[in-house]
């Protein structure tokens, strides 16, 4: 939809304002918000330019104003269903009990095209901030969007903070770390691992957990059987196969998340292999899957629907501040947990 269309229907939007009046969009959020850190002339050309476009902030922006019902923009793109489940339950239930109402968008795949058309769908419906989930949390193209339109947003398991963002995390780094060291308790030495997907960064600090634990019981990182996933199931199975098919095939498999280590024991039962008995896997996130295959999967317990929860209560604490108060980088970084099940076991003798 063209801009001349969106003002013909009456939607004229805070990025028209900010163009006109030769600011930012913050700084528009700021001058209708009563903000007093703005400069007389600024405050001026912006009020010129509201009145000039017949300019009138949304309902839920008046309504979160008095402390009432705001619309928050989840977007997301997880391939782990398990893991957006979770998500979902922890942000919807957040909402309700916040009274805001959550507005839901996907992405349908990992092109800036994409990606930018979400974000304009978030931003044409008036949200007034937005939860980014794994891997958009990463994504330049979404986040510019939502800066240049003057929307905060808050980020789960984003890597490099800016100025001013919201994140909520776990430690990827430690908690890789923690699951190898069980392997290696177990008596494993040969331990393959398939990677997360390289478009987030919890995925190089999970391969730099499991690099660190190797080199901290004195086994040559080197020799590891590393292989790439994508965080989905058929991707487990392509890098299960292969390091199973490699000479010297190792006696345990770490998968950087549940359904990639879902993915590697039916690969090891395929291949007439006992779980643990000949090979363990552990898995990463704790989702549903790791409780509804045989054996149940040892794995890392992210409290993903906690993570939500923390998200959206950031982003709501950040949109009733005043302005200029809303420019702390905030992160919240939430507790893991090692959940021993059946999948892993003593390395064969």
């Amino acid at each position: 939809m063209s801009r001349s269309t969106r003002k013909t229907m009456g939607g004229v939007t805070v990025q028209d304002v900010a163009r006109a009046a030769g600011v930012s969009a913050m700084t528009v959020s700021r001058v209708m918000n009563g903000g007093t850190n703005v400069r007389a002339d600024t405050r001026k050309a912006v009020l010129a330019a509201v009145d000039q476009l017949d300019y009138r902030p949304n309902a839920a922006a008046r309504s979160l104003a008095a402390g009432g019902i705001a619309q928050i923009g989840l977007l997301y793109a997880n391939p782990s269903a398990g893991y957006l489940s979770q998500f979902l339950i922890g942000a919807l239930e957040t909402a309700r009990r916040a009274g805001s109402h959550l507005v839901l968008e996907a992405c349908e795949d990992d092109s800036p095209q994409a990606e930018a058309e979400a974000v304009r769908q978030l931003i044409d419906a008036r949200v007034r901030g937005v939860v980014l989930p794994p891997p958009l949390s990463e994504s330049a193209v979404v986040r510019t969007a939502l800066a240049q339109a003057g929307i905060p947003w808050a980020a789960i398991a984003m890597g490099s903070q800016e100025a001013g963002t919201l994140n909520v995390r776990i430690d990827d780094f430690e908690a890789a770390r923690a699951i190898t060291r069980h392997l290696i308790e177990l008596g494993h030495r040969e331990i393959g691992f398939i990677k997360g997907h390289p478009n987030q960064v919890a995925s190089a600090e999970r391969h730099r957990g499991f690099v660190a634990a190797l080199e901290e019981a004195g086994i040559d990182p080197a020799s590891a059987r590393i292989e790439q996933g994508l965080f989905t199931y058929h991707s487990g199975i392509d890098a299960a196969e292969r390091i199973l098919a490699a000479s010297g095939a190792p006696t345990a498999i770490f998968a950087s998340n549940d359904d990639m280590a879902a993915a590697a024991v039916g690969v090891a039962h395929r291949h007439g292999l006992h779980v643990p008995g000949d090979l363990s896997i552990v898995g990463f996130d704790d989702t549903a899957i790791a409780t509804s295959i045989w054996p149940a999967l040892t794995t890392i317990r992210q409290p993903i629907s906690a993570m939500a929860e923390a998200a959206i209560t950031m982003l709501l604490r950040r949109l009733r501040e005043r302005p200029g108060e809303a420019e702390a980088t905030e992160e919240e970084v939430l507790p893991y947990e090692l959940v021993l099940r059946e999948s892993a076991g003593p390395r064969a003798r």
